[in-house]
């Protein structure tokens, strides 16, 4: 008998705990209770919580507050090396990061790091590499006498930026432009002139078009890519066309 009972006990404990599970708070109630209805949002408590002040895109709803990007060209540096602010972060995900020199005068701009070039630790290696090298030999200059960076230091998977991507890569560009305020910036192909000049490389060639940044203004000229120039070689006249345009530019 009392094992019966510690049996049914322990059922009843069992019943009573899924119902309380289930949102059931009360055994008997004299008004009636709509169960089904979803229990109301707390109140914020603050401003903060409640989205307040904070800026609203187009649908109304507030946008996350993005953190301000560093001011000095070392810190933007460490901040691109470290940051998983940053469109396409991921742990352990290679991040190619900009190299040459700075003060040059010339920012190159590549969309994002080949396969190739998170495996070498180097934007622009391989083929791809020996020609654009050779392009720089032709107007004087070389790896170390230019600054050359991605508008993305990260691959995205697929090896395509998407919408939301290339917006915010095009503006964390525009900052670095700011940064380092070249003479003139060279932008390879058609995401890098979309992202910062809103038009594609073949409307956009053959123009000084020129891009606001916190600093001021800087000339900017669009020449197809080198990994485009591998597989059309007849297009080589375009890119030698372009990069006469850059050389009176810097002059």
């Amino acid at each position: 008998m009392d094992r019966g009972g510690n049996d049914f006990l322990g059922e009843a404990e069992s019943l009573l705990g899924w119902w309380r599970d289930a949102g059931v708070d009360c055994a008997v109630q004299e008004e009636p209770r709509d169960w089904l209805k979803p229990a109301p949002a707390p109140a914020p408590t603050d401003a903060a919580e409640s989205g307040a002040g904070a800026p609203r895109g187009r649908s109304g709803r507030a946008e996350p507050v993005r953190e301000p990007l560093p001011d000095q060209l070392p810190l933007f540096h460490d901040w691109l090396k470290a940051s998983d602010a940053l469109p396409y972060a991921a742990p352990h995900a290679p991040r190619v990061c900009p190299s040459g020199d700075p003060a040059s005068g010339l920012m190159i701009m590549a969309a994002m790091p080949s396969v190739e070039d998170c495996a070498a630790g180097t934007m622009l290696s391989g083929d791809v590499g020996r020609l654009f090298d050779r392009m720089l030999a032709a107007i004087g200059r070389s790896r170390d006498t230019s600054y050359i960076a991605g508008l993305s230091c990260l691959r995205p998977a697929g090896g395509r930026l998407d919408q939301a991507g290339a917006t915010r890569c095009g503006e964390i560009a525009r900052h670095h432009l700011g940064l380092v305020a070249p003479k003139a910036v060279l932008l390879l192909g058609d995401a890098c002139s979309k992202a910062l000049l809103g038009i594609g490389a073949a409307q956009a060639r053959g123009t000084v078009h020129r891009i606001a940044t916190p600093a001021g203004e800087v000339a900017a000229i669009v020449t197809l890519p080198p990994d485009y120039l591998l597989g059309q070689p007849a297009a080589k006249a375009l890119a030698w066309a372009d990069l006469q345009l850059l050389q009176e530019t810097l002059a």
